[in-house]
């Protein structure tokens, strides 16, 4: 069901994943905000829900990535 992840490059991946996390680098990244607003509580309009999952979705898609590449290379 995920092989295409595995497939997926390594670089890219990670290129996404830095990309989407630092956008936009001023005032302060969308993801650092977003992150904030959930912990204070008041992550809740629909667009800033969006805009976390966007934002977040690449480093979660790196973390799987490396979770199924330890789980098949584990001794």
């Amino acid at each position: 069901m995920l092989s295409w992840l595995d497939r997926l490059p390594w670089i890219w991946l990670l290129l996404l994943a830095a990309w989407m996390a630092i956008a936009p680098i001023t005032p302060e990244p969308h993801l650092v905000e977003k992150l904030r607003l959930l912990v204070q509580g008041a992550l809740v309009r629909p667009l800033d829900v969006f805009d976390l999952a966007m934002h977040a979705t690449p480093l979660l898609l790196v973390a799987l990535k490396l979770w199924r590449q330890w789980r098949v290379h584990r001794p």
